[in-house]
């Protein structure tokens, strides 16, 4: 199966002009983004341009099929996750192509900085300074241009590749990033910019663009499209379903609630550096300026995940999905070998609810997930395939040029075959029972992915 993807250097050249006739044309409109409460909040009322958003966020008729939407591949139920079990969800004319890559979550995405490859940042505070915060500009602007490019093994070099939304950080903020499933041929599969503009003029809300935009944003198609993409990046930064920092965790960092004793034996264990050390990319501790953490520092990393052949294009075995380095990403930073196999690291909020993990989703319980930090190195037969003659192919998913770059440093990543694991299978439960405290609220745990 070939990943279709036509004419994505045009693609790339639109985004980049769509980025800048943003700042021209919507430069003075702007909102602040919404603010972490421990408190039960009014009931909200949207900005005229929030509103419009929700509605496109949620209109199938954007879609060639004319059934998909964006919430059909991020579900309300599942924290704005994919919406069903199967490591790729489905798209095209016919609803019948299959996706590349698993669907990330949009809670809390709002967050994200800018993608930029520079100093390690020493917390999650000076990352924003940095790059700007995504959600305060409601995805208007595009993060600055990166700097320089990273070397191998970005956990123990002082430059590394960080923001940026999708996993290969290719959207600089929420607007583009909705563009992208649009003119995706294996998602909402528009022809063109024009003929999503087109179907906006068509749409049933006319006067909700009107009452947002004014009279004149029907004047020019890139404009109308423009604007149609930062409402639904507006949605997102207004509306608290996205950002509510109400999980068991959230009150028990504000002293509302208490861990019971596997919960904390797990956070000791995500915490300590030579056990899980979840923390050292997933960081469990209030943000420099008051903010809950956002269980992620925004990097990228090579895992070294096994390949997942129930993905049609890696049935390929002259396919691989290189993350930063492409397919989909197709800027200067994509044609450095050291960048090959990185994706970015995601937030661990409302992990606990996904049937699928890693990029490919090659893996489907939190409990396999655990076992493959620690056991990866320790016995790599029981993630990679065999040979005829019975050797291990270890890390599949990658060429052998670019092995380098997999992370075999940070523990517990750092084992060699026949070590001890670094967790146990009690210490795992411990540690699921704390990833357990991260589902918000509103979302169930799925019992699949702790057991």
């Amino acid at each position: 199966m070939q990943i279709q993807v036509p004419s994505r250097r045009r693609l790339l050249a639109f985004t980049s002009a769509l980025a800048a006739l943003m700042f021209l044309s919507l430069s003075g409109c702007r909102h602040a983004p919404a603010q972490v409460s421990s408190t039960t909040a009014a009931p909200q009322v949207l900005s005229p341009m929030a509103r419009l958003g929700k509605k496109l966020f949620f209109d199938p008729s954007l879609s060639a099929s004319g059934t998909q939407s964006c919430a059909s591949c991020h579900s309300p139920a599942r924290a704005f996750g994919p919406p069903n079990d199967q490591a790729v969800q489905l798209g095209g004319p016919g609803l019948n192509l299959q996706g590349l890559r698993t669907v990330p979550s949009l809670r809390y995405a709002s967050d994200t900085p800018g993608f930029s490859i520079g100093p390690d940042a020493a917390d999650d505070a000076t990352a924003d300074a940095r790059h700007g915060r995504m959600g305060a500009r409601a995805g208007l602007l595009a993060a600055p241009e990166p700097r320089t490019a990273k070397v191998a093994n970005a956990s123990s070099e002082a430059l590394v590749p960080q923001g940026g939304l999708f996993w290969d950080g290719r959207a600089a903020n929420l607007a583009l990033q909705a563009l992208g499933p649009l003119l995706n041929p294996v998602e909402m599969a528009n022809t063109s910019p024009d003929a999503v503009a087109e179907k906006l003029r068509k749409s049933g809300y006319v006067d909700d663009f009107k009452r947002a935009g004014g009279p004149l944003v029907f004047e020019d198609k890139r404009r109308l499209l423009a604007f149609a993409l930062r409402a639904i990046g507006q949605y997102q930064v207004e509306d608290s379903a996205f950002h509510p920092y109400d999980s068991k965790y959230d009150r028990y960092l504000r002293g509302n609630a208490s861990l019971n004793a596997p919960e904390r034996r797990g956070l000791a264990l995500y915490d300590d550096p030579k056990k899980g050390n979840c923390a050292a990319c997933h960081p469990d501790r209030n943000r420099a300026d008051g903010r809950p953490p956002a269980f992620t520092d925004y990097q990228f990393e090579a895992l070294g995940v096994p390949r997942n052949k129930t993905i049609g294009a890696d049935a390929d075995p002259a396919f691989f999905d290189l993350g930063l380095c492409g397919p989909l990403r197709m800027d200067r930073y994509a044609r450095q070998a050291q960048n090959c196999g990185l994706f970015k690291t995601p937030s661990l909020r409302n992990v606990a609810a996904r049937s699928v993990f890693f990029h490919n989703g090659a893996l489907r319980t939190l409990k396999e997930v655990l076992q493959f930090y620690a056991e990866r190195d320790t016995d790599p037969g029981r993630f990679f395939p065999r040979t005829a003659d019975g050797h291990i192919v270890k890390f599949d998913d990658l060429p052998a040029k670019y092995l380098a770059n997999v992370d075999t440093v940070d523990a517990p990543l750092n084992r060699k075959a026949g070590d001890k694991p670094a967790l146990d299978d009690a210490e795992i439960r411990d540690i699921l029972a704390f990833l357990r405290t991260l589902n918000d609220k509103d979302v169930p745990i799925r019992d699949e992915a702790v057991r």
